[in-house]
Protein backbone atom coordinates (compact mmCIF):
# COMPACT_ATOMS: atom_id res chain seq x y z
CA UNK A 1 0.00 0.00 0.00
CA UNK A 2 1.49 3.34 -1.09
CA UNK A 3 0.45 6.32 0.99
CA UNK A 4 -0.85 9.08 -1.26
CA UNK A 5 0.35 12.60 -0.54
CA UNK A 6 -3.01 13.99 -1.56
CA UNK A 7 -4.73 12.30 1.40
CA UNK A 8 -4.09 15.17 3.82
CA UNK A 9 -5.16 17.69 1.17
CA UNK A 10 -8.55 15.95 0.95
CA UNK A 11 -8.89 15.87 4.75
CA UNK A 12 -8.17 19.60 5.01
CA UNK A 13 -10.56 20.42 2.17
CA UNK A 14 -13.37 18.54 3.94
CA UNK A 15 -12.76 20.77 6.96
CA UNK A 16 -13.24 23.86 4.80
CA UNK A 17 -16.10 23.01 2.45
CA UNK A 18 -19.40 21.16 2.47
CA UNK A 19 -18.51 19.32 -0.75
CA UNK A 20 -15.16 18.20 -2.14
CA UNK A 21 -14.76 16.87 -5.68
CA UNK A 22 -11.83 14.51 -6.24
CA UNK A 23 -11.10 14.50 -9.97
CA UNK A 24 -8.80 12.03 -11.73
CA UNK A 25 -8.70 9.46 -14.51
CA UNK A 26 -10.22 6.05 -13.96
CA UNK A 27 -8.19 3.58 -11.86
CA UNK A 28 -5.91 6.28 -10.47
CA UNK A 29 -6.83 5.38 -6.87
CA UNK A 30 -9.71 7.73 -6.05
CA UNK A 31 -11.95 5.03 -4.57
CA UNK A 32 -9.15 3.57 -2.44
CA UNK A 33 -8.35 6.98 -1.03
CA UNK A 34 -12.02 7.78 -0.39
CA UNK A 35 -12.49 4.52 1.51
CA UNK A 36 -9.41 5.37 3.60
CA UNK A 37 -11.05 8.69 4.45
CA UNK A 38 -14.28 6.87 5.30
CA UNK A 39 -12.49 4.65 7.85
CA UNK A 40 -11.70 7.70 9.97
CA UNK A 41 -15.25 9.01 10.19
CA UNK A 42 -18.88 7.97 10.05
CA UNK A 43 -19.45 7.65 6.31
CA UNK A 44 -21.74 6.21 3.65
CA UNK A 45 -20.21 5.05 0.35
CA UNK A 46 -22.29 4.82 -2.83
CA UNK A 47 -20.93 3.54 -6.14
CA UNK A 48 -23.21 5.08 -8.74
CA UNK A 49 -22.16 2.50 -11.33
CA UNK A 50 -24.04 0.01 -9.15
CA UNK A 51 -27.75 -0.24 -9.91
CA UNK A 52 -28.45 -1.06 -6.27
CA UNK A 53 -26.73 2.10 -5.07
CA UNK A 54 -28.48 4.22 -7.69
CA UNK A 55 -31.78 2.81 -6.45
CA UNK A 56 -30.99 4.12 -2.97
CA UNK A 57 -31.00 7.58 -4.50
CA UNK A 58 -34.33 7.21 -6.27
CA UNK A 59 -35.47 9.71 -3.63
CA UNK A 60 -32.10 11.36 -3.21
CA UNK A 61 -33.28 14.16 -0.94
CA UNK A 62 -34.83 11.73 1.54
CA UNK A 63 -31.84 9.35 1.59
CA UNK A 64 -29.23 12.09 1.95
CA UNK A 65 -31.24 13.96 4.60
CA UNK A 66 -31.43 10.71 6.58
CA UNK A 67 -27.61 10.58 6.46
CA UNK A 68 -26.95 14.28 6.91
CA UNK A 69 -24.75 13.71 9.95
CA UNK A 70 -22.40 11.45 7.92
CA UNK A 71 -19.88 11.97 5.17
CA UNK A 72 -21.55 10.75 1.97
CA UNK A 73 -19.15 9.52 -0.73
CA UNK A 74 -20.59 9.53 -4.24
CA UNK A 75 -18.37 7.55 -6.63
CA UNK A 76 -18.65 7.91 -10.44
CA UNK A 77 -20.87 10.97 -10.08
CA UNK A 78 -21.23 11.33 -13.86
CA UNK A 79 -23.76 8.49 -13.70
CA UNK A 80 -26.22 10.81 -11.92
CA UNK A 81 -25.42 14.42 -12.91
CA UNK A 82 -28.97 15.45 -11.98
CA UNK A 83 -28.12 14.97 -8.31
CA UNK A 84 -26.13 18.22 -8.16
CA UNK A 85 -29.29 20.30 -7.85
CA UNK A 86 -30.34 18.18 -4.87
CA UNK A 87 -26.92 18.56 -3.25
CA UNK A 88 -27.15 22.34 -3.50
CA UNK A 89 -30.43 22.44 -1.58
CA UNK A 90 -29.18 20.02 1.07
CA UNK A 91 -25.95 21.96 1.59
CA UNK A 92 -27.88 25.20 2.06
CA UNK A 93 -30.32 23.53 4.47
CA UNK A 94 -27.43 22.00 6.39
CA UNK A 95 -25.69 25.34 6.81
CA UNK A 96 -28.77 26.67 8.58
CA UNK A 97 -28.52 23.70 10.96
CA UNK A 98 -24.82 24.22 11.59
CA UNK A 99 -23.71 21.41 9.20
CA UNK A 100 -21.28 23.53 7.23
CA UNK A 101 -18.37 21.28 6.22
CA UNK A 102 -17.40 17.72 5.33
CA UNK A 103 -20.74 16.50 4.01
CA UNK A 104 -20.04 15.18 0.51
CA UNK A 105 -16.99 13.67 -1.15
CA UNK A 106 -17.62 13.41 -4.89
CA UNK A 107 -15.45 11.24 -7.15
CA UNK A 108 -15.28 11.79 -10.90
CA UNK A 109 -13.30 10.21 -13.72
CA UNK A 110 -13.47 13.20 -16.03
CA UNK A 111 -13.76 16.92 -15.92
CA UNK A 112 -16.47 17.36 -18.55
CA UNK A 113 -19.97 16.93 -17.15
CA UNK A 114 -18.77 16.86 -13.57
CA UNK A 115 -17.23 20.32 -13.62
CA UNK A 116 -20.00 21.75 -15.79
CA UNK A 117 -22.79 20.45 -13.59
CA UNK A 118 -21.14 21.24 -10.28
CA UNK A 119 -20.03 24.63 -11.52
CA UNK A 120 -23.63 25.52 -12.36
CA UNK A 121 -25.14 24.49 -9.05
CA UNK A 122 -22.48 24.26 -6.33
CA UNK A 123 -20.55 27.49 -6.76
CA UNK A 124 -19.14 28.53 -3.39
CA UNK A 125 -20.03 25.16 -1.90
CA UNK A 126 -17.43 22.85 -3.45
CA UNK A 127 -13.64 22.52 -3.63
CA UNK A 128 -11.94 20.70 -6.49
CA UNK A 129 -8.86 18.51 -6.04
CA UNK A 130 -7.02 16.89 -8.94
CA UNK A 131 -5.71 13.40 -8.24
CA UNK A 132 -2.77 12.41 -10.39
CA UNK A 133 -1.18 8.98 -10.87
CA UNK A 134 1.62 8.01 -8.49
CA UNK A 135 4.58 10.37 -8.54
CA UNK A 136 8.26 9.99 -7.72
CA UNK A 137 7.80 11.33 -4.17
CA UNK A 138 5.28 8.59 -3.41
CA UNK A 139 7.21 5.71 -4.95
CA UNK A 140 10.81 6.75 -4.19
CA UNK A 141 12.73 7.77 -1.12
CA UNK A 142 15.78 9.84 -0.31
CA UNK A 143 17.88 6.67 -0.10
CA UNK A 144 16.39 5.10 -3.21
CA UNK A 145 15.04 7.77 -5.56
CA UNK A 146 15.25 5.53 -8.67
CA UNK A 147 12.47 6.59 -11.02
CA UNK A 148 13.07 4.23 -13.96
CA UNK A 149 10.38 1.74 -12.94
CA UNK A 150 7.83 4.51 -12.50
CA UNK A 151 8.86 6.03 -15.83
CA UNK A 152 8.51 2.77 -17.77
CA UNK A 153 5.28 1.55 -16.13
CA UNK A 154 3.62 4.89 -15.43
CA UNK A 155 1.84 5.96 -12.29
CA UNK A 156 -1.43 4.05 -12.34
CA UNK A 157 -1.18 1.95 -9.17
CA UNK A 158 -2.09 -1.42 -10.70
CA UNK A 159 0.45 -0.90 -13.48
CA UNK A 160 3.25 0.28 -11.21
CA UNK A 161 2.67 -2.45 -8.59
CA UNK A 162 2.30 -5.32 -11.09
CA UNK A 163 4.42 -8.42 -10.47
CA UNK A 164 6.29 -8.08 -13.76
CA UNK A 165 6.78 -5.76 -16.71
CA UNK A 166 4.67 -8.18 -18.74
CA UNK A 167 1.76 -7.94 -16.31
CA UNK A 168 2.10 -4.15 -16.16
CA UNK A 169 2.04 -3.89 -19.95
CA UNK A 170 -1.05 -6.13 -20.17
CA UNK A 171 -2.81 -3.93 -17.60
CA UNK A 172 -2.07 -0.78 -19.62
CA UNK A 173 -3.24 -2.32 -22.88
CA UNK A 174 -6.51 -3.30 -21.19
CA UNK A 175 -6.78 0.21 -19.74
CA UNK A 176 -6.53 1.70 -23.24
CA UNK A 177 -9.13 -0.69 -24.61
CA UNK A 178 -11.53 0.07 -21.74
CA UNK A 179 -11.33 3.79 -22.38
CA UNK A 180 -11.84 3.38 -26.12
CA UNK A 181 -14.72 0.92 -25.95
CA UNK A 182 -16.51 1.95 -22.76
CA UNK A 183 -15.53 5.27 -21.23
CA UNK A 184 -15.23 7.50 -24.30
CA UNK A 185 -18.78 6.67 -25.49
CA UNK A 186 -20.07 7.60 -22.00
CA UNK A 187 -18.60 11.08 -21.99
CA UNK A 188 -18.45 12.29 -25.56
CA UNK A 189 -20.20 12.05 -28.91
CA UNK A 190 -19.95 8.78 -30.76
CA UNK A 191 -16.36 8.47 -32.00
CA UNK A 192 -15.10 5.38 -33.84
CA UNK A 193 -12.78 3.60 -31.39
CA UNK A 194 -10.31 2.78 -34.17
CA UNK A 195 -10.04 6.45 -35.19
CA UNK A 196 -9.51 7.65 -31.64
CA UNK A 197 -6.91 4.93 -30.99
CA UNK A 198 -4.98 5.98 -34.10
CA UNK A 199 -5.03 9.60 -32.93
CA UNK A 200 -3.91 8.60 -29.44
CA UNK A 201 -0.99 6.62 -30.91
CA UNK A 202 -0.07 9.55 -33.16
CA UNK A 203 -0.01 11.85 -30.13
CA UNK A 204 2.27 9.38 -28.34
CA UNK A 205 4.65 9.37 -31.34
CA UNK A 206 4.67 13.19 -31.35
CA UNK A 207 5.06 13.51 -27.57
CA UNK A 208 6.11 17.04 -26.63
CA UNK A 209 5.69 18.51 -30.10
CA UNK A 210 3.58 21.54 -30.93
CA UNK A 211 0.05 20.70 -31.94
CA UNK A 212 -0.54 20.65 -35.69
CA UNK A 213 -4.20 19.67 -36.04
CA UNK A 214 -4.13 19.96 -39.84
CA UNK A 215 -1.27 17.46 -40.13
CA UNK A 216 -3.00 15.02 -37.79
CA UNK A 217 -6.28 15.48 -39.67
CA UNK A 218 -4.59 14.61 -42.96
CA UNK A 219 -3.33 11.33 -41.53
CA UNK A 220 -6.78 10.49 -40.18
CA UNK A 221 -8.67 11.62 -43.31
CA UNK A 222 -10.77 14.04 -41.33
CA UNK A 223 -10.87 17.79 -40.63
CA UNK A 224 -8.69 19.85 -38.31
CA UNK A 225 -11.70 20.98 -36.21
CA UNK A 226 -12.70 17.33 -35.75
CA UNK A 227 -9.19 16.43 -34.57
CA UNK A 228 -9.26 19.38 -32.17
CA UNK A 229 -12.58 18.12 -30.75
CA UNK A 230 -11.11 14.63 -30.28
CA UNK A 231 -8.10 16.09 -28.45
CA UNK A 232 -10.48 18.18 -26.32
CA UNK A 233 -12.16 14.95 -25.26
CA UNK A 234 -8.87 13.22 -24.40
CA UNK A 235 -7.86 16.30 -22.40
CA UNK A 236 -11.20 16.35 -20.57
CA UNK A 237 -10.72 12.68 -19.74
CA UNK A 238 -7.38 13.72 -18.17
CA UNK A 239 -5.40 11.53 -20.58
CA UNK A 240 -3.70 14.26 -22.61
CA UNK A 241 -2.11 17.55 -21.53
CA UNK A 242 -1.94 20.67 -23.68
CA UNK A 243 1.01 22.68 -22.36
CA UNK A 244 0.39 26.29 -23.32
CA UNK A 245 3.12 28.72 -24.43
CA UNK A 246 4.40 31.27 -21.93
CA UNK A 247 3.11 34.80 -22.46
CA UNK A 248 6.03 37.15 -22.00
CA UNK A 249 6.26 40.89 -22.56
CA UNK A 250 9.02 40.63 -25.11
CA UNK A 251 9.34 41.79 -28.68
CA UNK A 252 10.33 38.30 -29.77
CA UNK A 253 8.12 36.22 -32.06
CA UNK A 254 6.77 33.45 -29.84
CA UNK A 255 5.50 30.01 -30.77
CA UNK A 256 1.76 30.11 -30.06
CA UNK A 257 0.65 26.48 -30.57
CA UNK A 258 0.43 24.32 -27.41
CA UNK A 259 2.63 21.28 -26.92
CA UNK A 260 0.81 17.97 -26.58
CA UNK A 261 1.71 15.21 -24.13
CA UNK A 262 0.08 11.88 -23.31
CA UNK A 263 0.03 12.46 -19.57
CA UNK A 264 1.02 9.06 -18.20
CA UNK A 265 4.36 7.73 -19.42
CA UNK A 266 3.24 4.11 -19.03
CA UNK A 267 0.24 4.71 -21.30
CA UNK A 268 2.55 6.43 -23.80
CA UNK A 269 4.75 3.35 -23.90
CA UNK A 270 1.82 0.94 -24.17
CA UNK A 271 0.39 2.91 -27.10
CA UNK A 272 3.77 2.54 -28.83
CA UNK A 273 4.13 -1.15 -27.98
CA UNK A 274 7.06 -0.64 -25.57
CA UNK A 275 6.82 -3.08 -22.67
CA UNK A 276 10.14 -2.56 -20.84
CA UNK A 277 13.11 -0.23 -20.44
CA UNK A 278 15.23 -2.00 -23.07
CA UNK A 279 12.60 -1.42 -25.75
CA UNK A 280 12.12 2.19 -24.62
CA UNK A 281 15.84 2.99 -24.62
CA UNK A 282 16.16 2.25 -28.33
CA UNK A 283 13.03 4.11 -29.42
CA UNK A 284 12.98 7.66 -30.87
CA UNK A 285 10.46 8.74 -28.20
CA UNK A 286 12.97 8.10 -25.39
CA UNK A 287 13.86 11.75 -24.73
CA UNK A 288 10.36 13.12 -25.27
CA UNK A 289 8.92 10.44 -22.99
CA UNK A 290 11.32 11.48 -20.20
CA UNK A 291 10.33 15.11 -20.76
CA UNK A 292 6.62 14.34 -20.39
CA UNK A 293 7.30 12.14 -17.35
CA UNK A 294 9.24 14.92 -15.62
CA UNK A 295 6.55 17.51 -16.37
CA UNK A 296 3.74 15.37 -14.92
CA UNK A 297 5.73 14.52 -11.78
CA UNK A 298 6.68 18.12 -11.10
CA UNK A 299 3.14 19.39 -11.63
CA UNK A 300 1.86 16.68 -9.31
CA UNK A 301 4.27 17.87 -6.61
CA UNK A 302 3.87 21.61 -7.22
CA UNK A 303 1.74 23.84 -4.96
CA UNK A 304 -1.91 24.45 -5.94
CA UNK A 305 -2.47 27.30 -8.41
CA UNK A 306 0.92 26.71 -10.05
CA UNK A 307 0.78 27.61 -13.76
CA UNK A 308 2.81 25.61 -16.27
CA UNK A 309 3.93 26.60 -19.75
CA UNK A 310 6.86 26.41 -22.17
CA UNK A 311 8.83 29.13 -23.94
CA UNK A 312 10.01 29.13 -27.53
CA UNK A 313 10.77 31.90 -29.99
CA UNK A 314 11.09 31.71 -33.75
CA UNK A 315 14.83 32.41 -33.29
CA UNK A 316 15.27 29.20 -31.25
CA UNK A 317 15.31 30.46 -27.65
CA UNK A 318 13.60 27.70 -25.70
CA UNK A 319 12.75 26.48 -22.20
CA UNK A 320 10.97 23.13 -21.75
CA UNK A 321 8.95 24.05 -18.68
CA UNK A 322 8.17 27.30 -16.89
CA UNK A 323 6.49 27.14 -13.50
CA UNK A 324 4.75 30.26 -12.24
CA UNK A 325 4.53 29.57 -8.51
CA UNK A 326 2.39 31.30 -5.88
CA UNK A 327 4.04 34.54 -4.83
CA UNK A 328 4.92 35.55 -8.41
CA UNK A 329 8.00 33.33 -8.52
CA UNK A 330 9.10 31.90 -11.85
CA UNK A 331 11.21 28.75 -12.19
CA UNK A 332 12.67 27.80 -15.57
CA UNK A 333 13.44 24.14 -16.22
CA UNK A 334 15.38 22.42 -18.97
CA UNK A 335 14.77 18.65 -19.15
CA UNK A 336 17.50 16.23 -20.26
CA UNK A 337 17.33 12.43 -20.35
CA UNK A 338 21.08 11.79 -20.22
CA UNK A 339 23.60 11.68 -17.35
CA UNK A 340 25.79 14.49 -18.72
CA UNK A 341 23.39 17.33 -19.55
CA UNK A 342 24.67 20.17 -21.70
CA UNK A 343 22.96 23.54 -21.99
CA UNK A 344 22.23 25.03 -25.40
CA UNK A 345 22.52 28.60 -26.56
CA UNK A 346 18.73 28.66 -26.92
CA UNK A 347 18.31 27.98 -23.18
CA UNK A 348 20.69 30.81 -22.21
CA UNK A 349 18.90 33.20 -24.58
CA UNK A 350 15.54 32.23 -23.12
CA UNK A 351 16.80 32.89 -19.58
CA UNK A 352 17.81 36.39 -20.67
CA UNK A 353 14.30 36.95 -22.07
CA UNK A 354 12.37 35.67 -19.05
CA UNK A 355 14.68 36.48 -16.11
CA UNK A 356 13.34 33.68 -13.85
CA UNK A 357 13.90 33.59 -10.10
CA UNK A 358 15.57 30.18 -10.36
CA UNK A 359 16.60 27.86 -13.19
CA UNK A 360 17.33 24.14 -13.23
CA UNK A 361 18.35 21.31 -15.52
CA UNK A 362 16.40 18.18 -14.57
CA UNK A 363 18.24 15.03 -15.60
CA UNK A 364 18.15 11.28 -14.96
CA UNK A 365 21.14 11.25 -12.61
CA UNK A 366 21.18 11.65 -8.82
CA UNK A 367 23.82 14.30 -8.13
CA UNK A 368 23.09 17.99 -7.66
CA UNK A 369 25.58 20.63 -8.74
CA UNK A 370 25.74 24.12 -10.29
CA UNK A 371 26.36 24.28 -14.03
CA UNK A 372 26.42 28.09 -14.21
CA UNK A 373 26.08 30.85 -11.63
CA UNK A 374 22.31 30.89 -12.24
CA UNK A 375 21.49 27.26 -13.06
CA UNK A 376 21.66 24.00 -11.11
CA UNK A 377 21.63 20.43 -12.39
CA UNK A 378 19.23 18.42 -10.23
CA UNK A 379 17.48 15.05 -10.13
CA UNK A 380 13.74 14.73 -10.64
CA UNK A 381 13.27 13.44 -7.09
CA UNK A 382 15.12 16.34 -5.48
CA UNK A 383 13.32 18.99 -7.50
CA UNK A 384 9.92 17.40 -6.86
CA UNK A 385 10.75 17.32 -3.15
CA UNK A 386 11.73 21.00 -3.20
CA UNK A 387 8.49 21.92 -4.99
CA UNK A 388 6.48 19.86 -2.52
CA UNK A 389 8.05 21.64 0.41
Amino acid sequence: MIKRNIYQIVIQALKRQAAVALIGPRQVGKTTLALDVAEERDAVYLDLESMADREKLSNASLFLTHNEDKLVILDEIHRMPEIFQTLRGLIDQGRRKGLKTGRFLILGSASIDLLRQSGETLAGRIEYIDMEPLNVLETGSKNNPDSSKLWVRGGFPDSYLADSDEDSYAYRRNFIRTYLERDVPQFGPRIPAETLERLWIMLAHSQGQCLNASKLAGSLSTSAPTVSNYIDLLADLLLVRRLQPFHANTKKRLVKAPRIYVRDSGITHALLGLSDYNQLSGHPVFGASWEGFVIENLLSAAPPQTKASFYRTSAGAEIDLILELPGSKIWALEIKSGLTPKLTKGFHNALEDIQPNRSFVVYSGKDRYPVTEETEVISLYELAKELGE
